[in-house]
């Protein structure tokens, strides 16, 4: 895992003592390679760093290569996939505590 984006984000993946073997494999054992990522405190800037260097091989983010290609092709506007991701994380947090605010808590009042 190489963190030269600025932070040591790669210090915190959960990945980091893996095989990296386990974490570049092809067919049904993708599968397996990306549940290591469940969970992760570094997913987002894992993924977003993969897809803002173009990496082309691993499982990065919880993604396989074919499933960052695609979305590559289904969004080619995008210059920085870190400020993307960072922008919908916060508009996501921004939502659940509305959601918290307005229910007095998760879930249905009863």
């Amino acid at each position: 895992m190489d963190a030269d984006d600025g932070g040591a984000w790669g210090e915190r993946a959960i990945c980091r003592t893996a095989d990296p073997d386990e974490l570049f494999v092809d067919g049904a054992a993708q599968s397996r390679a990306k549940a290591v990522c469940t969970g992760c405190p570094v997913r987002m800037e894992c993924l977003s760093y993969a897809l803002d260097k173009r990496i082309e091989h691993g499982i990065w983010g919880g993604m396989t290569e074919r499933e960052r290609r695609a979305l590559l092709r289904r969004r080619p506007t995008v210059t920085s996939w870190r400020r993307l991701l960072e922008s919908a994380r916060v508009e996501h947090d921004r939502q659940s505590e509305a959601h918290r605010d307005s229910t007095g808590g998760w879930g249905a009042a009863g």
